[in-house]
């Protein structure tokens, strides 16, 4: 039997690969506390949770770039760990009709769009063709994230800061217009490479 490096073992456990592990390990955690929507405090543990993993993600991309930890292993599972807790998060909020009505469909594009970019940067890196994140993808990101902050605390924010919801659903919609934008730069790029028959 062959013995992992030493090196690839240290990479497995960097710093910023915990750090990616520990939104992973979040994702289960926030969920299961959105499924008491009516308690307050489950809401206010659900919201500390879900920042914590937000700053993570910021902060494991710093480290691995600042220490020179980048891994592939890492690179995989970054995007998968955002998009675990991004979709954990407007699902439990529908469970709980935090996300009702019309401000479905802004979930549903968000959805929809994760699924869509995640098969076209599969089918993207079968060619060996990069798809570099855009400004306009980290503003895409950014609203989202706050816009899930704002409804995981809902009824509990409500009670601090009314309109909360009313904040969160409308940075969902902005949110749901940059998704549609940024999921036609991937689609367009895909499908130019599809026709010119890139391989």
């Amino acid at each position: 039997m062959t013995l992992a490096s030493p090196m690839r073992r240290s990479s497995a456990f960097s710093l910023p690969n915990v750090l990616t592990y520990s939104r992973v390990a979040a994702v289960p955690v926030v969920a299961g506390l959105l499924f008491w929507p009516e308690d307050f405090w489950s809401r206010w543990i659900a919201l500390t949770i879900y920042i914590a993993a937000g700053i993570t993600d910021y902060f494991d991309g710093y480290f691995a770039r600042a220490y020179a930890q980048q891994s592939m292993l890492g690179r995989m599972l970054d995007p998968i760990a955002d998009k675990l807790l991004v979709a954990a998060c407007l699902l439990m909020l529908t469970n709980d009709h935090t996300i009702r009505g019309v401000h479905l469909w802004a979930a549903i594009v968000i959805l929809c769009r994760e699924v869509l970019v995640s098969g076209l940067r599969e089918y993207l890196a079968e060619l060996k063709v990069g798809m570099p994140v855009s400004r306009v993808a980290k503003w895409k990101t950014a609203f989202q994230l706050v816009a899930l902050g704002f409804l995981i605390a809902g009824p509990a924010g409500e009670a601090v800061l009314p309109g909360t919801v009313a904040i969160g659903l409308v940075l969902l919609w902005l949110a749901a217009a940059l998704t549609i934008y940024t999921g036609w730069d991937y689609l367009k790029t895909s499908i130019d490479h599809a026709m010119n028959g890139s391989t």
